[in-house]
């Protein structure tokens, strides 16, 4: 029997509260480009996740929703939209021609983030995971074209999926304003304190920025 939305929303809850506990901030430089997923999602504003969460425990429940809306989607295409079903079918089939695959597979805190991270000034790459990807893509050949007819009618199946996709969204947050106060008192619980304590270190480290070890220059 297929699992009702609030089922599938509480699961998605569930799943990111058994995770969250192993989390733990990131200790490389940050990108400079916001996350399309996370940035202005109303979905971490219904679950209350604001600004001030790092974005790696925003992005594990962002992902996990996100892949109900897309399922949700998916299934009103198969079922209303045929010729939009036809051409992601066929996407599909392009793309499993594809050995490499790097963005596939991946667990939910990492799906849809940047597969290579940013490159160091003047030290460039001699290759990249989305480099390598784009190479075996450019190999593929291309779908067969559509005529004007066709576009415009799969312009309008695309609007009524993207239609669709919003309605779904918006159930889904209103369900999500139902786990806030556990979502919260997760992040109180095992979020707030390692950044409490990064605080507290870079402090330290800013109140003592040598090494009281180190006797320092030599003066004469």
């Amino acid at each position: 029997m297929e699992r009702s939305l609030e089922t599938q929303v509480g699961q998605a809850v569930d799943a990111w509260l058994a995770w969250l506990p192993r989390w733990e901030p990131a200790h490389h430089r940050g990108r400079v480009a916001p996350c399309r997923r996370c940035f202005g999602s109303p979905v971490l504003s219904a679950a209350g996740l604001g600004s001030d969460v790092p974005h790696g425990v925003q992005h594990g429940l962002s992902t996990r929703v996100k892949t109900i809306v897309d399922h949700a989607v998916a299934e009103y295409t198969s079922r209303n939209l045929p010729m939009l079903q036809a051409e992601l079918d066929q996407q599909a089939a392009r793309n499993r021609r594809r050995s490499y695959r790097p963005s596939e597979g991946l667990e939910p805190e990492f799906e849809g983030m940047p597969l290579d991270p940013e490159p160091e000034p003047d030290a460039p790459f001699l290759f990249t995971l989305t480099g390598l990807a784009a190479e075996e893509e450019a190999e593929l050949p291309a779908l067969p074209p559509l005529s004007d007819a066709a576009k415009a009618a799969l312009r309008q199946e695309v609007g009524l999926a993207d239609d669709y996709a919003n309605m779904i969204g918006r159930e889904v947050c209103a369900m999500l304003l139902h786990h806030r106060l556990r979502i919260q008192a997760a992040v109180a619980e095992y979020v707030e304190p390692q950044i409490a304590a990064l605080l507290d270190d870079l402090s330290r480290s800013l109140d003592a920025p040598f090494d009281p070890r180190d006797p320092g220059p030599m003066t004469s």
